[in-house]
């Protein structure tokens, strides 16, 4: 599990398609956790969470703890925190379609 920061403004993982972004100063956006800003560290623990989600579909007793311990730091459970990265998982690496819009037609 490798979490890459890019350009020091963007935490991308290789085992999962979540992101971090950071939006100025030490404040940062996680794509599974919308409408909340965080801390560069707790970007870490969410990448991690994400990546570890993302390469344990079922976790072990000992997994759930260490997802616990780390989801604590976030505010939450380990069954929230897997929860919102199984419920949020879009990939924001791909290029997005441009919108039609009504004048288009």
């Amino acid at each position: 599990m490798a979490i890459e920061v890019v350009s020091a403004s963007t935490m991308t993982s290789d085992e999962t398609t979540h992101m971090a972004r950071c939006v100025g100063g030490d404040r940062w956006v996680v794509s599974w956790l919308p409408g909340r800003t965080v801390t560069g560290r707790q970007a870490v623990t969410a990448m991690t969470i994400a990546s570890a989600v993302a390469a344990t579909p079922i976790p072990s007793t000992v997994e759930w703890a260490f997802l616990d311990h780390l989801a604590l730091e976030l505010g939450l459970t380990a069954n929230e925190a897997a929860f919102l990265v199984a419920e949020e998982n879009h990939d924001y690496r791909k290029t997005a379609r441009p919108r039609r819009g009504v004048l288009d037609e």
